[in-house]
């Protein structure tokens, strides 16, 4: 089609308020402004050859508009001509949103913790290896030395003080206010509540609940630490049951 198109100047496809002069190949660099409208018409309406002038103008317009469109899409044969604008690329449409998981697993400990509304995922593992986080608490787990021979009753019972004294500091003293036997995991474990008093603020509660696995599955035994705030800044204390309560083990 564009061998069709005679020389002349016809609207710039990339500047549509200037004209372009097309050698009959190739638009050139050569660019100006639209010549003023002629003079009014008189009266009675344009004759035959105006007519046919006025229509073949707007057919070249348009052969104009479609041979640069074709040149701005494609390469021409034979030639190394390229578009001259960047391609439109078009905006990605939205994907939808991953599901919030549910649970965390921890691989290192060989079980699986709940991750109730408002926890995240721990985005490091850090010395005390913390798993979970949210507005003021966190939970940790540890895995105790193989061979330490002591019940989870007893494991708990020395951890809880450490578990206190590494997540708060001027702790003034602590109540118990829950010590109990509890399956965790599908295994006997033990679990002891303190409500601790702090130097400021209305103090905190920490929780260590210690459970051995069935001989033959490492580690020994696991210890998985809560530390919760005291008071409307911290996460409520049914948090602390739900996650103790759905602990599972990873694995047949």
């Amino acid at each position: 089609m564009s061998r069709t198109l005679p020389p002349g100047w016809y609207p710039d496809p990339d500047a549509p308020h200037l004209e372009r002069r097309w050698d009959g190949t190739a638009w050139t660099d050569h660019r100006r402004a639209p010549e003023p409208p002629g003079p009014p018409r008189a009266a009675g309406g344009a004759s035959g050859r105006a007519k046919a002038v006025a229509l073949t103008a707007s057919g070249v317009v348009l052969v104009a508009a479609i041979v640069s469109g074709a040149f701005a899409l494609a390469r021409g044969e034979g030639d190394d001509m390229v578009a001259d604008t960047a391609p439109t690329v078009a905006s990605p449409s939205p994907t939808t949103a991953s599901p919030r998981p549910s649970r965390l697993v921890d691989e290192l400990d060989d079980i699986s913790l709940p991750l109730p509304d408002g926890w995240v995922p721990a985005k490091y593992v850090t010395r005390d290896n913390v798993v979970m986080t949210t507005g003021g608490g966190r939970v940790s787990t540890r895995t105790l030395p193989a061979g330490s021979g002591r019940t989870p009753a007893a494991l708990a019972a020395k951890d809880i003080p450490q578990a206190a004294h590494s997540a708060y500091d001027g702790i003034r003293g602590h109540r118990v206010i829950r010590s109990e036997r509890v399956a965790v995991a599908g295994c006997a474990g033990y679990l002891v509540r303190w409500r601790v008093r702090t130097a400021q603020g209305p103090g905190a509660y920490v929780q260590s609940v210690a459970f051995t696995p069935p001989p033959g599955r490492t580690p020994d035994a696991v210890v998985v630490r809560f530390a919760f705030d005291a008071g409307p800044d911290g996460p409520p204390l049914t948090d602390m049951d739900r996650i103790t309560e759905g602990i599972r083990p990873v694995g047949p």
